[in-house]
């Protein structure tokens, strides 16, 4: 077989064909169609197959990149997608909404020798919906059923994980969730335009079909409590993610039409599911025909700023308060979003809000780029007396997201959290300080990537199975003395 790989030199980069801007912004759809089967081989076969895979040593899961992208290029898709899934509960999840100009994409070598990155994500993506489009991906069937049973609190991409790796071993597996769809943020966080919901209900079926079963509209603390969950199963993970969002006190605070991101868009999304919804019905979160201000610069306030746009908003600004250099999120999200018709400020901070019983303008403070914080990235500064006023009819505030008290909704103060509210984990087992209850996502590391929740729910199940299976070790030593 002729070498088709290394094909860097004389093969351009190319992304799958890319929906016009106008067109995006009419609809809620993906902006990028999937691979044909030659684009893929070809984009693939630009690997360059290096000795030492920054793709893979950077991605949170270590996915085996470079041996998926050969097996693309020799068009053994069945094969590439067993590699693709062996490392990755949701590979075709990971390849539409990883930040990968961040991870693999960005630390590839090619990319790095001025060649333009390998288009992993979109290959992934390729990879998965061929397999599925072709009944290679089979539900779960683990050789020999057990008796022990884990519960798992959250039915999000930690939730997800955690649930096929212990299946596949053959436990019993019961996933709690408050929400009335399994998916977490990737039904009612993240918008359809990055991530089609029946593409994670698709999932959520496939782990159904593979015995896992799911425990919809159940709040953990009021249906349920987590004393009883213990009683039940022999083990309990929780991965419920972090909902609280964050908030700062300023002047005009109060005044109405100031709204946080994920109550706008979960919002929007149950708008998406064909839900009635007072809050969206009565215009308040519906940014239709409004001057729209989303405060903030991770991937949430790009989701914010492109719904608003899709909502049919009269104008839309990004206000962040470093330069587009020191952005948190994907610079590829914020591409798309100026391609969309967003307006971003930078070096800008909010200083007050104004207006007469609802907000109409933001004043802002124009800011400078300071010497560089703990994170790496500069300080934002004020600048005397350079304050200015942006109109506004409707704002929206996305400044991350903390957890909730878990101690005093599971009503469980022997679950100990760390000072940032995050539950503490035993990260060699993933345990928290009760006996047989770990922990996994968001939930323990704080507002972080799917891919990082998806590598955690991995390693969760493992502890588990590793605990699980001595314990019952033990057991039959203990019978046979």
């Amino acid at each position: 077989m002729p070498n088709r790989m290394l094909k860097f030199v004389d093969l351009s980069q190319q992304m799958p064909e890319k929906r016009k801007a106008l067109a995006r912004r009419a609809d809620f759809d993906e902006i990028y169609k999937r691979f044909e089967t030659r684009g893929a081989a070809e984009q693939a076969g630009r690997c360059s197959q290096c000795g030492i895979p920054y793709c893979q040593t950077h991605c949170p899961l270590h996915n085996n990149i470079p041996d998926w992208l050969l097996l693309t290029a020799e068009d053994r898709i069945e094969e590439a997608y067993e590699v693709a899934a062996e490392t990755n509960t949701l590979p075709e999840i990971c390849g539409r909404i990883c930040p990968q100009d961040r991870l693999c994409e960005g630390n590839c070598v090619i990319e790095q020798a001025g060649h333009g990155t390998v288009t992993i994500g979109s290959v992934e993506t390729y990879i998965t919906e061929t397999a599925f489009d072709n009944g290679w991906v089979e539900p779960i069937a683990p050789p020999r059923e057990l008796e022990a049973s884990i519960g798992i609190i959250g039915a999000g991409p930690a939730g997800f994980a955690a649930a096929e790796r212990l299946r596949r071993r053959g436990y019993q597996v019961e996933i709690y969730d408050r929400y009335d769809r399994p998916g977490g943020l990737l039904v009612y966080g993240i918008p359809n335009f990055k991530l089609e919901k029946d593409i994670v209900q698709r999932r959520a079926d496939w782990l159904t079909d593979g015995g896992v079963t799911f425990h919809l509209n159940v709040d953990v603390g009021r249906d349920i409590s987590l004393a009883e969950l213990r009683e039940k199963h022999d083990a309990v993970l929780i991965a419920t993610g972090v909902y609280v969002s964050r908030d700062f006190a300023m002047p005009g605070s109060g005044l109405d039409n100031i709204v946080q991101a994920l109550d706008y868009l979960t919002a929007s999304n149950h708008k998406g599911l064909g839900k009635q919804l007072a809050t969206f019905d009565d215009g308040a979160l519906d940014a239709a025909g409004k001057n729209v201000t989303v405060i903030g610069g991770g991937d949430t306030a790009m989701d914010c700023v492109r719904t608003a746009v899709r909502q049919g908003a009269r104008s839309v600004k990004c206000l962040y308060r470093r330069d587009q250099e020191n952005m948190p999120g994907s610079r590829r999200e914020v591409e798309h979003a100026i391609e969309e018709g967003v307006e971003f400020v930078w070096l800008s901070a909010p200083e007050a809000f104004l207006g007469d019983g609802a907000v109409s303008a933001v004043r802002a403070q124009r800011m400078r780029l300071g010497v560089p914080d703990a994170s790496g990235r500069q300080s934002p500064q004020p600048i005397e007396d350079a304050s200015y006023t942006i109109d506004v009819d409707l704002v929206i505030k996305s400044l991350g997201f903390d957890p909730e008290d878990l101690p005093a909704l599971f009503d469980e103060t022997g679950l100990t959290v760390t000072r940032w509210g995050t539950v503490r984990v035993d990260w060699s087992t993933m345990m928290t300080a009760l006996d047989g209850v770990y922990a996994a996502g968001d939930i323990v590391r704080g507002a972080s990537l799917v891919v990082w929740a998806i590598r955690d729910g991995r390693d969760a199940a493992d502890a588990i199975h590793r605990a699980l299976a001595q314990r019952q070790q033990d057991q039959d030593l203990a019978m046979a003395s």
